[in-house]
């Protein structure tokens, strides 16, 4: 089933506001800001399904025009089910410039013969900031089921104009990956991916980064590593054991941006 979501804001004053919005089942969509006054417009996308079913096909597209702030949170994670032929999901967000997007959504669970391709565009002009995650667990874990999926392959473009700043592919197959070899998972279950660009002039790229270094130097039970990209831009990738326990960590990296 194909289902498209999309997104624009628009500015009243100094406020954000959502200009319009289009979903097809299962989406909704939530305006959960507690104060009118916030500058930044707060939406939640939700989902009258269980998570993703085999054929499923998600088309997501975001604009976040000049000037405005868009925070896009999730409802809870993103369950991948058995399936045949799998699922797919793609995701176009455009910044104006002056804007800023943050979208750190709950984890990916891919169950046991699931197959899920994901295709995520990220545009940015000029003077724009964009915060963006993906964390990605190794199935249901209690259950038993740790890498018993088929195919989880995700690919994150970022472009400014036409150049292309990063290109970040993964491609997890537990049929044929050797997930406990060195340079991949080495013990650990649980994976995210931390984006942060900004492309205005003389961004204070070296501290952040420096900064990120130092909080997740202190955490416990987790591997990660941060580098600087082109085009201003910071990639983390971190190593965990919990879904919780990385989105927590992508959270505190949030906050650490507005030090």
């Amino acid at each position: 089933m194909i289902s498209e979501l999309k997104i624009l804001t628009g500015k009243r004053e100094s406020v954000t506001y959502l200009k319009e919005c289009y979903c097809t089942r299962p989406f909704k969509v939530a305006n959960v800001r507690e104060e009118r006054q916030d500058p930044v417009l707060r939406l939640m996308m939700m989902s009258s399904s269980p998570g993703m079913l085999d054929n499923d096909h998600y088309r997501l597209h975001i604009t976040v025009t000049a000037g405005t702030s868009l925070h896009l949170q999730t409802q809870a994670y993103q369950r991948l089910f058995n399936m045949q032929t799998g699922a797919r999901q793609e995701m176009e967000v455009q910044l104006q410039p002056g804007s800023t997007f943050t979208f750190l959504p709950h984890p990916m669970v891919p169950h046991e013969r699931a197959t899920y391709s994901g295709y995520t565009n990220l545009h940015l002009a000029e003077n724009c900031r964009l915060t963006w995650g993906e964390i990605i667990t190794c199935g249901r874990k209690l259950n038993g089921e740790v890498f018993l999926f088929t195919k989880l392959h995700s690919i994150t473009q970022v472009f400014a104009g036409k150049q292309l700043l990063l290109r970040d592919n993964l491609l997890m197959e537990p049929g044929t990956t050797r997930f406990q070899a060195m340079g991949w998972m080495e013990g650990y279950t649980h994976q995210a991916t931390f984006l942060f660009f900004d492309t205005h002039e003389n961004a204070p790229m070296v501290e952040t980064a420096d900064r990120f270094q130092r909080y997740l130097a202190e955490q416990p039970r987790m591997l990660a590593g941060v580098t600087r990209t082109s085009g201003n831009g910071i990639l983390v990738r971190i190593l965990g054991h919990s879904g919780e326990q990385l989105m927590e960590c992508q959270q505190q990296l949030a906050k650490l941006l507005t030090v």
